[in-house]
This record gives C-alpha cells, sequence and structure tokens, in this order.
C-alpha cells in the first residue's frame, strides 16, 4: 500500500462558527456535531478566532481511492505506529484515510511504516 507524505504543517483546533473557516482554502477537513466544531487545516490557514487549537501536527494519507467494502487498512496502520508509541489524529473522507502525527514523530511513523511494508511517497 502507498503513502503519500502531506508536505505542510496541520494544525487541529475548533470553532465556534463554521464561518471562521477559510472554505477557500485548498486542505482543511470539518467535523461538526451538536457539542463541537472541529478543524483540521493548514497551520497558517488557522482562524485567528479558534477556540483552541493544537498545532504541530504532519500528515499522509493512504494512495488510491478505498472501496468501503476494504476491512483494517486503517487499524493496522494505527496498530503498527500505537506499537511504537506513536499517537494518530486520523481523518476520513469518501475517498481515503489521513493520518496525523505530532510532528516530532513524523520522520519516525513513516520509517516504522516503510519497514513494514507500505511505500512512502
Amino acid at each position: 500500500m502507498e503513502l503519500k507524505k502531506i508536505s505542510y504543517k496541520l494544525t487541529v483546533c475548533k470553532v465556534a462558527d463554521i464561518s471562521a473557516v477559510d472554505t477557500n482554502a485548498d486542505f482543511y477537513f470539518i467535523g461538526k456535531t451538536d457539542e463541537e466544531i472541529s478543524l483540521v487545516c493548514r497551520t497558517e490557514d488557522t482562524p485567528p478566532l479558534a477556540i483552541e487549537r493544537d498545532d504541530g501536527w504532519r500528515g499522509f494519507r493512504i494512495r488510491g481511492i478505498l472501496d468501503f467494502s476494504l476491512i483494517g487498512i486503517l487499524s493496522k496502520i494505527s496498530g503498527i505506529l500505537a506499537e511504537h508509541k506513536i499517537g494518530i489524529f486520523a481523518v476520513s473522507t469518501y475517498n481515503t484515510d489521513y493520518i496525523l502525527v505530532k510532528e516530532e514523530n513524523f520522520e519516525r511513523a513513516l520509517s516504522v511504516l516503510n519497514s513494514e511494508g507500505y511505500s512512502v511517497v
């Protein structure tokens, strides 16, 4: 399986209102529930009035479009990283999964996954 590095730094934050999000940005993910609005975005695109924010994330995605019948892909990756004491923040879209790790663990995470047979581009 091939993993594609995301070249920029990311921030995970909470916002009070979706209107605070720059929807013209080329990368963001919004999750809205009855309790909160969460945002993953490039660090430089973080809304100035974010309620809470956690900077210092880097990420990669599983390349290609994943069929919904595929089982255990995210579980396998997260298990490998957990064995190496690397925490993740996962985001899924219709097409694929994105795995974020803290910046200080990024290269080690990719190295570990590479040693487990994942191709990293």
